[in-house]
């Protein structure tokens, strides 16, 4: 099925399948694919060290990440280590051919489904911005953007022709201005407030 449906992105060949972990990581480190797609219960080892293994070895890679749990965190999680895709499995089939198709791309997208407990705050509600804090200036939307799709701040500079220490310090100023510590949060907020295409 999951043949079938990358598949029907269009564009994209299959040039591999695996049901163990260890066995996808050694093939890709080998073979260098342009997208992974991921589960995190694997045998042989987990979906998470598969990443992390994917991301030191091969940083240009694509990682769409299809799998049925419903840790609230795991999307911030996912973005930290450079995912650029999340899909539930407990979505219709249609958002994982747009999940393949905005992944191979460039772009990212995530269809996850949240768990929302009475009286407490969901895990990815954006966290609340400081009264009277300053709205995030256009470079800053901007710098929030690259963030959240992944991108270092040596990159950033880069794309934006400034300094590593320019980029840092906007970066900064919008987890002051948004009252985030980490980039999870950060590109959690970023994904719920419209800056990135979910």
């Amino acid at each position: 099925m999951l043949r079938s449906t990358v598949q029907k992105a269009g564009g994209l060949n299959v040039v591999a399948e695996f049901g163990d972990g260890r066995e996808a990581l050694d093939y890709c480190l080998r073979h260098k694919p342009g997208l992974v797609i991921c589960d995190l219960n694997l045998p042989g080892m987990h979906g998470l060290e598969v990443i992390s293994g994917l991301r030191e070895k091969l940083p240009d890679i694509r990682i769409l990440v299809l799998t049925g749990s419903t840790d609230g965190e795991l999307p911030g999680r996912f973005i930290s280590l450079g995912v650029q895709g999340y899909v539930d499995k407990t979505k219709p089939l249609n958002y994982l051919v747009q999940a393949v198709q905005e992944v191979a791309a460039g772009g990212i997208y995530f269809a996850a489904k949240t768990k929302i407990v009475p009286g407490k705050t969901p895990p990815s509600s954006p966290p609340p911005v400081q009264p009277g804090a300053d709205p995030l200036s256009p470079r800053e939307i901007e710098v929030a953007q690259l963030v959240a799709s992944g991108q270092s701040s040596k990159e950033i500079a880069s794309q934006l022709n400034l300094s590593v220490r320019t980029v840092e310090k906007h970066r900064a100023n919008i987890m002051d201005k948004i009252g985030v510590r980490d980039v999870a949060s950060l590109t959690r907020y970023s994904i719920q407030h419209g800056l990135v295409k979910v």
